[in-house]
């Protein structure tokens, strides 16, 4: 897939009510910046069939979208993404994914938990992903939606196999950064510059001794990201304004 588009959807509303802190996050934008990739996005809503199923289908408008989702695919009856994911993905249906209802009937004394067999029902077209620490399935769709459980140490090895296995590493993403004292507002002629193929972004903050702007721009080109923020230093410099260069 050419420049593949990355969601995360964290699903859980013990997470939105604060009785468990968010570890996904961090760890997906991390990790993706490791691969050369960034996040295009980032939902975290409640366990709601219709808010579910609606996101799931505004991340697959968007071009080349790949979504890592997290949680709602267990038994309980709150869990329900893997019915949301057919609906919003595919025909609203659900049916027994032999293989996976084969590994949860290996792993779980099924006469005695019948509701465990629930996580082997799946999407049409769904492929198994390996879970790492109790061999519960996970599942995918089309190599590019993905879903997961809400147990970090779970998903997340997931996704970095996910990662090795369906796309390849990028070129390197050169990024240059600058502390300016000064306001944004003196540099918004530069930024009116800037190509579409640069990302950049301003970050203004007020100080006891006035204001701070942090510049940072970046490329897949080390040749356009540096002609990008020589345009912002060469101005500082003409405007004799002291800025300091950052590591990142």
């Amino acid at each position: 897939m050419d420049s593949p588009a990355f969601f995360a959807l964290i699903i859980g509303t013990e997470i939105l009510n604060r009785r468990r802190q968010d570890r996904h996050f961090g760890f997906v934008s991390n990790t993706l910046l490791e691969h050369g990739q960034k996040l295009a996005g980032s939902f975290t809503i409640e366990d709601d069939p219709a808010l579910i199923i609606e996101t799931i289908r505004f991340i697959q408008s968007q071009p080349h979208a790949v979504l890592f989702s997290f949680g709602g695919i267990g038994s309980t009856p709150d869990d329900h993404t893997r019915h949301c994911a057919s609906v919003a993905l595919r025909d609203g249906t659900l049916s027994r994914h032999t293989e996976a209802d084969a590994i949860i009937s290996s792993n779980i004394n099924t006469a005695k938990y019948p509701h465990a067999r629930r996580m082997a029902m799946l999407p049409p077209g769904a492929d198994l992903l390996k879970n790492p620490v109790n061999n519960m399935p996970a599942f995918s769709l089309d190599d590019r939606y993905f879903f997961m459980p809400g147990f970090p140490e779970m998903s997340h090895p997931m996704v970095g196999a996910i990662l090795s296995k369906h796309f390849a590493k990028r070129q390197p993403l050169y990024r240059y950064t600058l502390t300016a004292l000064c306001r944004e507002g003196e540099l918004i002629p530069i930024m009116e510059q800037m190509p579409d193929s640069v990302e950049f972004s301003s970050l203004p903050k007020l100080m006891t001794d006035g204001w701070q702007t942090t510049i940072s721009v970046a490329s897949r080109s080390q040749k356009e990201a540096e002609s990008a923020f020589g345009k912002y230093t060469a101005a500082l410099e003409e405007k004799d304004i002291y800025y300091s260069l950052n590591d990142t």
